[in-house]
């Protein structure tokens, strides 16, 4: 989820894990990040903050996974009910959805020049 503080002027990229902290899930939050920084953050804009909700975390597994990490992050539990959780997508169906949201945004030079290398890629 991407939201906008308004009164500290920065991006707040908020990811919601159905299971127990990853340290992978740290490096998915800071694609997302980095996509922020790039694409839609302003030189008068604060730094994004990113905040991972998971099932269940281990506290000495998430500050190693964190340990060189400067930018600033939360993670924290949350508890859901079963027909809560069950009305969560899919993880897959929101990757597939900012996927193609970026593809739709991609400069079509780009997007020409994907399409052209992935024909030249076939042989013909």
């Amino acid at each position: 989820m991407l939201f906008f503080h308004v009164e500290q002027l920065r991006y707040v990229v908020i990811e919601l894990k159905t299971t127990k902290f990853d340290p992978r899930d740290a490096g998915q939050l800071g694609f997302y990040v980095a996509l922020v920084e790039d694409r839609l953050r302003r030189p008068q804009h604060q730094p994004t903050v990113r905040m991972l909700l998971v099932a269940d975390k281990n506290e000495s597994v998430v500050r190693y996974a964190l340990a060189g990490t400067t930018s600033p992050i939360a993670v924290s539990r949350y508890d859901l009910s079963p027909a809560e959780q069950a009305a969560l997508p899919a993880e897959d169906a929101l990757t597939r959805a900012v996927a193609l949201e970026l593809d739709d945004h991609t400069p079509p030079s780009t997007q020409s020049h994907r399409k052209h290398s992935s024909r030249s890629g076939s042989g013909g």
